[in-house]
């Protein structure tokens, strides 16, 4: 027996994905002694090219330049710990966890949301553009590190994951590892951009204790701590704010596991999602998400530096697509293939922000 065969009967529950139950790859390949299939996938997303560009490419403040507010790879990383914590608590599949989580958001282009809003506008002929779309063609086809085969070859279930992101309307069939990653996303971004934009001066810690969520969390902090300075008011609170979701969804999926009598994979595939929040929590997300979209996202200042950004990637694109042969010469080969307006989708979403803005002084200042 393979050792991580025998460390999986030890510690996953039934309901976790077992590796040795994995549908394999696409390219089949021989088992490894010591790492198993989910270990493998998530080394081979931490080597890839795309994986490292994450740390160059922002999350949401555009233009931005400091040292305190996330990049995409430092929001990937924050995802993983708080999955890697919800699958050890329900005993799930953490190397599967971790792989789901460090791979979810490879595809994102430069210039965060703005990046992925403009290539969505100029391919709305073409089928759109979607990060996670881009990240499965990552995954399958864009990453060319093997000889033996295009993309990273990654395990079945890790691709019908990132499947399942460019469907969420479909709440059957999705594993529980990668239900616990998408809720571990939304509560890393909920949080960290609000802690972001104050740290940027966008808003007030007093402009988000109006909400219910936040006051609440702030109110059990001072239960405990009693008054605090300022700064370290905002970090208990938020801090706060990722404890009490997470202990939430441990406590609901356990008990909606039992519940609904779920012993197998099998049962997680046709039960509807499980790692849900309770109205409460989840109607002050909502609040939480409508003030950021609204008064951070959306505002003002944020909007005067992503215009001009996404005026500056719009004209590269257009440019590259009239000189096709200025790409490197793989992109050139590709596009004949898969056209050479998502060629260039392609090319461009792969850059980090700081090139992007090389690349068009170069080729349109």
């Amino acid at each position: 027996m393979l050792d991580w065969h025998k460390r999986e009967e030890t510690l996953l529950a039934p309901w976790a994905m077992h590796a040795a139950d994995s549908a394999g790859r696409v390219h089949p390949e021989p088992p490894h002694l010591h790492r198993s299939p989910y270990q493998r996938d998530r080394d081979r997303i931490v080597h890839a090219a795309a994986f490292r560009r994450l740390a160059h490419k922002t999350q949401v403040f555009t233009g931005y330049h400091g040292d305190y507010h996330r990049s995409r790879l430092t929001h990937t990383l924050e995802v993983t710990s708080i999955a890697r914590t919800m699958a050890r608590a329900l005993a799930l599949n953490e190397d599967l966890v971790e792989a789901l989580a460090m791979g979810h958001d490879i595809g994102h282009p430069p210039l965060g949301h703005a990046g992925e809003d403009t290539l969505d506008a100029l391919l709305a002929d073409e089928g759109g553009f979607s990060h996670n779309a881009q990240a499965l063609r990552i995954m399958e086809l864009l990453e060319n590190r093997y000889p033996d085969f295009p993309g990273l070859n990654l395990s079945r279930e890790v691709l019908g994951a990132q499947m399942s992101r460019c469907d969420k309307a479909n709440e059957h069939g999705r594993l529980l590892e990668a239900q616990v990653v998408d809720a571990a996303d939304s509560i890393a971004y909920d949080t960290h951009d609000a802690d972001d934009a104050i740290e940027l001066g966008l808003v007030q810690l007093a402009n988000l204790l109006e909400l219910p969520l936040v006051k609440a969390a702030s109110e059990r902090v001072l239960e405990r701590f009693g008054d605090l300075q300022a700064d370290q008011l905002r970090r208990a609170v938020l801090h706060e704010l990722v404890n009490v979701q997470v202990v939430e969804l441990i406590e609901r999926t356990r008990r909606h596991l039992e519940e609904q009598s779920i012993r197998s994979t099998a049962d997680v595939l046709s039960a509807s999602t499980l790692v849900t929040h309770a109205e409460t929590t989840a109607r002050g997300k909502r609040e939480l998400e409508r003030f950021l979209f609204e008064r951070v996202y959306r505002s003002e200042a944020v909007m005067a530096v992503r215009e001009p950004a996404q005026e500056r990637l719009s004209q590269l694109f257009a440019w590259l697509v009239e000189r096709p042969d200025a790409m490197p010469a793989g992109f050139l080969v590709r596009a004949r293939h898969h056209g050479v307006r998502r060629t260039v989708a392609d090319y461009i979403a792969g850059m980090t922000d700081r090139f992007l803005e090389r690349e068009h002084a170069r080729r349109c200042g």
